[in-house]
C-alpha cells in the first residue's frame, strides 16, 4: 500500500498533475491495491479531519488581507517605513523589507503581501532607479515574513494537524520573524557597501515627516497590536481575534482607505477562491497522511533518523534538508501537510518542542516557495514584475545565504522561537 502510495504519487507529480489531485488519486490506488481498507475510509477520514474551529481563522485573517490590499493602506505602511530607513544606505530595498515586516502583522498569507505591497514596492524602487529584476527578487523574500509574524494561514494548519496551540504558535513567530528580516536588512546592508546595490538612498525625513507618516498609518499599525495585545492577554482566542482583524480592516478600508463598495465584495470572491484552493488540499492531505501513518512510513523514518543522528540539532537539520529539496516542487500548504505526518513522530522521540518545529517546519517550506521552478511567490511577483523566471531566479539567489543561515541559527537556539510562549502562555 505505502509504495503505491509513493509510486503513483511521484509520477503524478513528474507528470504535472495539481498537487490536491496527486494526493487524492495517490490516496485511493493506495487503499485499492492494499486491500486491507475501503475506499469509502477517504470520505470518512476528510470529514472529522476538517471538522475544527481554529479552521474557522483561515478565511477571516485571509479575508482581512484583501481589505488590506483594496483600501489603499499599503501605502501608508510604505511611507512611514520610507520616514524610519530610507535614508539608509540601501534606501527603498530597507523600506522593502520593513513595509513587509509592518504588513505581516495584519495579512498571514505571503502571496497576499508579495501582490498587494508588492505592487507599491516595485513602483517605488522602480523610480528610485532599481534594477526591476533585484527589486522583485526583494519583494518575493521580504514577503516570506507574512506567514511567520502573526496572523498566519500556514499556522493554522500547523496547529490543526499537529495538534498544538495556536497561541503558542502565533506567540513562537514573533522572535524569528524580526530575525529574518535582520537577517535580510544586514544582506542589504553588505550589497549596498559593496556596490551591488549603486542607488541613493533617499533624504533624512524630519522628525514633523516621521510624526506625520506615523499619524496617518497609525490606524493600520494598531491592527497588529490588538491581534498581539489579544493574544498576550488571553482576552479571546485566535479565530475569534481573526474576525476581529477582519472587521477592522473592513473599517479602515471604509473611513480611511479608498475602498468602494465594489472592492469590498471583490475581496469576499477572492477570499472564497483562496479558501476554497486552501481547504480543498487540507481536504485532500488528511487521507494521504493517514496512510502514511497506518503503513509505519513515519515510524521506520523516525527510527532512522534518531539513529543515525546524534542530537537534536541533526534531526532537525536533516529534516530541513529534504524539505528545501521538496519544497522546489511541491506547493507549500501540501508541502507541509505531507511533512507533518511523516516528520512529527520523528522529532517527538528525539524530545523536539512541536512549536519549535512548527516554526522550523514553515520556514522551510515558505522558502520553497521562493525557490524555483514551481515557487508560488516567484510566479505572483513574475506577473506583478512582468519579468521572466530566468531573470528572477538568478536575481533571488544572492538572498539564499542569509534565508539558510536564518535558518539554521533558528533550528539551533530554540528560545527564538520559545521565548514568548514560556513567558507568555505558561507553557
Amino acid at each position: 500500500m505505502l509504495l503505491t502510495l509513493l509510486i503513483v504519487f511521484a509520477v503524478m507529480l513528474i507528470m504535472g498533475m495539481p498537487i490536491v489531485f496527486t494526493m487524492l488519486i495517490s490516496s485511493i490506488a493506495a487503499l485499492l491495491v492494499g486491500g486491507t481498507f475501503p475506499s469509502m475510509i477517504i470520505v470518512q477520514r476528510i470529514a472529522p479531519g476538517l471538522d475544527s474551529f481554529p479552521l474557522l481563522a483561515i478565511p477571516l485573517f485571509v479575508l482581512a488581507g484583501n481589505f488590506l490590499n483594496s483600501s489603499g493602506i499599503a501605502h501608508r505602511i510604505f511611507d512611514f517605513a520610507v520616514t524610519l530607513v530610507g535614508h539608509i544606505k540601501g534606501g527603498l530595498a530597507h523600506v522593502n523589507i520593513l513595509a513587509s515586516l509592518i504588513f505581516a502583522g495584519m495579512s498571514g498569507v505571503a502571496s497576499a503581501d508579495a501582490a498587494g505591497l508588492g505592487k507599491i514596492e516595485l513602483e517605488q524602487m522602480k523610480r528610485a532607479g532599481y534594477d526591476p529584476s533585484f527589486s522583485a527578487a526583494l519583494t518575493a523574500v521580504s514577503s516570506v515574513v507574512g506567514p511567520v509574524i502573526p496572523p498566519s494561514v500556514i499556522m493554522v494548519i500547523y496547529s490543526v494537524q499537529a495538534s498544538v496551540s495556536l497561541t503558542d504558535m502565533f506567540l513562537a513567530g514573533v522572535v524569528p520573524g524580526l530575525v529574518f528580516c535582520a537577517f535580510l536588512m544586514g544582506t542589504v546592508f553588505v550589497m549596498a557597501h559593496t556596490g551591488r546595490i549603486n542607488v541613493t538612498p533617499e533624504k533624512r525625513a524630519t522628525w514633523s515627516a516621521v510624526a506625520h507618516a506615523f499619524i496617518r498609518a497609525l490606524p493600520a499599525l494598531l491592527a497588529p497590536v490588538f491581534l498581539l495585545a489579544g493574544l498576550f492577554l488571553g482576552i479571546a482566542t485566535p479565530t475569534e481575534l481573526g474576525a476581529i482583524i477582519a472587521a477592522y480592516a473592513l473599517l479602515l478600508g471604509i473611513t480611511q482607505g479608498n475602498m468602494t463598495r465594489r472592492m469590498a465584495i471583490e475581496a469576499f470572491f477572492d477570499t472564497v477562491r483562496t479558501c476554497g484552493a486552501l481547504i480543498f488540499i487540507i481536504a485532500a492531505a488528511v487521507p494521504f497522511g493517514w496512510i502514511i501513518a497506518v503503513s509505519g512510513l513515519s515510524s521506520s523514518f523516525a527510527g532512522a533518523v534518531t539513529g543515525f543522528a546524534d542530537s537534536q540539532l541533526q534531526v532537525l537539520l536533516i529534516i530541513c534538508a529534504m524539505l528545501l529539496v521538496a519544497g522546489a516542487v511541491i506547493e507549500t500548504s501540501a508541502l507541509m501537510l505531507i511533512a507533518i505526518p511523516i516528520f512529527l513522530p520523528t522529532i517527538l522521540s528525539a524530545g523536539i518542542d512541536p512549536v519549535h518545529f512548527g516554526i522550523v517546519l514553515i520556514l522551510c517550506c515558505l522558502v520553497g516557495a521562493i525557490t524555483p521552478p514551481f515557487g508560488i511567490i516567484l510566479f505572483v511577483m513574475m506577473n506583478v514584475a512582468n519579468i521572466s523566471i530566468g531573470k528572477l531566479s538568478r536575481a533571488i539567489l544572492p538572498f539564499y545565504v542569509p534565508v539558510v543561515a536564518m535558518l539554521f541559527v533558528i533550528a539551533a537556539v530554540p528560545l527564538i522561537s520559545l521565548g514568548l510562549p514560556t513567558m507568555l502562555s505558561g507553557r
